[in-house]
């Protein structure tokens, strides 16, 4: 048992089995569980997964039936064959000493088909295909159905299910008045409400017998009108316990919900406290879960006694060995889920395979393998920010000689901007998990050195990867050169000063990062508390009232805003799927002024002139911040035909610099340097 973090280490007895710690990986879809054909590439990433120390890992939804399917032909578990194909998966998990369930996920109205069904024909906002009310007969046979389900996974070899009752899915709808405006016995009061859900537990205890672990995730808070009061979460939870649940997992909110529940804007374990009032009701254990993402943060969960186990999903795509290097008191050397989303949660909702923006083998560990070299390079990275990092370390890795040189005095590149805005702290993580992999595979780092071809070509490096970055880009618009122009990098990186009034030209991430930091208070300690986040959002961890919601705190902004973009398009229709609409509430609730179609005429002393529609106007400006693009800085790259020593590589912002693409950047180093 680890010293450092004694009770995340401690097994859990739950008579018929023992799990080997108090960790759960978390369901999360991969893209990889809806055809036969991709399940080898799921067994390799659960089972790097199970030997990285993983008590019990819970897989992506799949469908008790063809009306539960999240998309078309989505994974499904319905017949003999579908328990042949996950038997790969079991195997990987049992053959590393760990203990894996299948998740039942029901989508009703969520799904993307035209099957779909729901406890009434209430549409959904997050789907197009309006819900046909499941009737009697249909729910029949759909409590049947997951008993079906259980019992294949069983014969599968899963060590148990966990039935997805959160999030807004089947289960959720019909136990919560928001969907379920039934007048018979499935409807109306929260006895007839649950009645859905607790029947399907005792269908599948029934079916899979006393010594199968049946997990059920249930929603704790809601997070919509018409949700469910405490109370009725009690009476739920109770109610489930006596059915045969074997553990209670703590979902929050729903994925229509406009409260934001896992981005990195989230204090970490903000709803620690929630599970710990549910665990006082019930008797079996409990599992805590959502932004909890390093050991510390899950151990102090543990000791207060909050829950019995943690529940983490992204952090295990950041890193497969997280759990091996808490119990060997290494939490440094973790690859920390920054809660970013862009390459897990943004794939997952566009049907594509996820993986990390962090950790690109995520997902594709039997693709992007870092096989020992046989013969050691003299390998050149110029560059530190998250391109030349990932090349660095890779390349290292495998066993080549690496000297990174960079141009200023710290790590970090880009990164170290980004850190800075508010609800981005997490971006700290990476660089010191960088910083200390460079220590641990013996990468030489030359910090301030500007390195020139010349210098790199005397030094006779065999391999020379180009990871300088880009430089900001000015636009061409009259009085460009004024002195109340800057530059975010001006801004965030150099705190040069900033008006009162401020004009941002460019709509991209980086302008909404740079309102959403010119918004902030400088004197406020960051990262916020979670009493001050549940105020911002209007979250009540009480759930005295349905949902949990309460009316949010308003403020009056810091600073008027105009954030400007020459594009038509909506203003933040770029950002990522599952965060741009919670920056895009962020600026509404600081009446931001998010303007498209505009042309820049002229910025003078009075401020900006633009013009929308051919309408001239004036803003009448501080400061103007440009955030209108960037230049790649390319000038080490070799001209075609021209004769040099080493093999030149450009990666990152140094090969496109469109938007700033921290995810492409890091995929790009390894990939560079794994097969050099």
């Amino acid at each position: 048992m680890s010293q450092a973090y004694p009770h995340l280490m401690q097994p859990l007895d739950l008579g018929f089995t023992q799990l080997r710690n108090r960790v759960v990986m978390g369901s999360m879809h991969t893209g990889l569980e809806d055809r036969f054909y991709n399940y080898p590439k799921l067994a390799a990433y659960f089972g790097e997964r199970a030997k990285g120390g993983v008590g019990l890992i819970v897989t992506g939804g799949i469908s008790p039936n063809r009306e539960g399917w999240l998309l078309p032909f989505g994974g499904t578990m319905n017949r003999i064959t579908d328990a042949v194909n996950h038997r790969l998966v079991t195997h990987a998990v049992h053959k590393e000493g760990g203990k894996i369930l299948l998740q039942i996920l029901h989508a009703g109205r969520y799904g993307y088909h035209p099957f779909v069904v729901s406890a009434s024909a209430t549409k959904s906002p997050i789907s197009m295909f309006k819900p046909r009310e499941m009737s009697e007969r249909g729910i029949a046979k759909t409590i049947a159905a997951y008993g079906r389900c259980a019992r294949l996974a069983k014969i599968a070899g899963y060590d148990g299910v966990e039935i997805m009752g959160s999030e807004g899915y089947l289960l959720n709808q019909f136990l919560c008045a928001r969907v379920n405006q039934r007048d018979d016995e499935w409807g109306g009061s929260i006895e007839n409400r649950m009645r859905f859900p607790v029947e399907v537990v005792k269908r599948i205890r029934k079916v899979v017998g006393k010594n199968f672990i049946i997990a059920y995730r249930l929603s704790l808070l809601d997070l919509v009108e018409g949700g469910n009061t405490w109370d009725e979460v009690v009476a739920v939870a109770k109610a489930l316990e006596q059915a045969g649940v074997t553990l209670l997992n703590t979902g929050i909110g729903w994925h229509e919900a406009r409260v934001p529940t896992i981005v990195t804007s989230v204090p970490r374990a903000a709803f620690a406290d929630v599970t710990a009032r549910i665990k006082k009701e019930v008797s079996i254990p409990v599992i805590a879960s959502n932004r909890i993402n390093m050991p510390d943060t899950a151990e102090a969960i543990l000791a207060r006694g909050d829950a019995d186990m943690v529940q983490m999903a992204r952090p295990f795509l950041a890193d497969p060995d997280w759990v091996n290097k808490a119990a060997a008191n290494k939490a440094d050397e973790i690859n920390t889920c920054i809660g970013c989303n862009q390459a897990c949660l943004d794939h997952a909702f566009n049907n594509k395979r996820v993986s990390c923006l962090v950790n690109p083998r995520a997902c594709h560990e039997t693709e992007l393998v870092y096989i020992k070299t046989s013969k050691a390079k003299r390998i050149a990275v110029v560059g530190a920010g998250p391109a030349g990092l990932s090349a660095a370390t890779v390349a290292a890795e495998r066993g080549h000689y690496v000297t990174l040189f960079e141009a200023s005095s710290e790590i970090g590149g880009q990164f170290n901007v980004a850190k800075q805005i508010p609800g981005k702290e997490e971006f700290y993580e990476t660089i010191r998990y960088f910083g200390r992999q460079l220590e641990l595979k013996g990468v030489t780092v030359k910090l301030n050195q500007r390195v020139s071809r010349a210098d790199l070509e005397a030094q006779g490096f065999d391999e020379v990867i180009v990871a300088t970055g880009i430089a900001p880009r000015n636009p061409p618009i009259k009085g460009i050169e004024h002195p109340k122009v800057l530059s975010y990098l001006d801004v965030l990186r150099d705190k040069k000063p900033v008006g009162q009034r401020v004009a941002v030209i460019g709509a991209g991430g980086i302008g909404f990062d740079l309102s959403e930091f010119l918004l902030h208070d400088a004197s406020v300690s960051l990262p916020i508390s979670t009493q001050a986040w549940c105020a911002e959002w209007g979250v009540d961890l009480q759930a005295k009232v349905e949902g949990g919601l309460v009316e949010p705190e308003h403020k009056a902004p810091l600073r008027q805003i105009y954030l400007l973009q020459r594009k038509e398009s909506k203003v933040g229709a770029g950002l990522g799927k599952t965060s741009g609409w919670v920056h895009r509430a962020v600026m509404q609730k600081n009446n931001v002024a998010m303007m498209s179609g505009v042309e820049y005429r002229e910025i003078n002393d009075n401020g900006l002139v633009i013009a929308i529609n051919g309408k001239e106007q004036l803003l009448a400006v501080d400061n103007v911040v440009i955030c209108a693009g960037q230049e790649s800085l390319r000038e080490l790259m070799p001209k075609e035909g021209e004769s040099t020593r080493a093999n030149y590589y450009q990666i990152g912002g140094a090969a496109l610099a469109s938007e700033l693409d921290a995810k492409r950047a890091i995929k790009e180093g390894a990939e560079v340097a794994a097969k050099l």
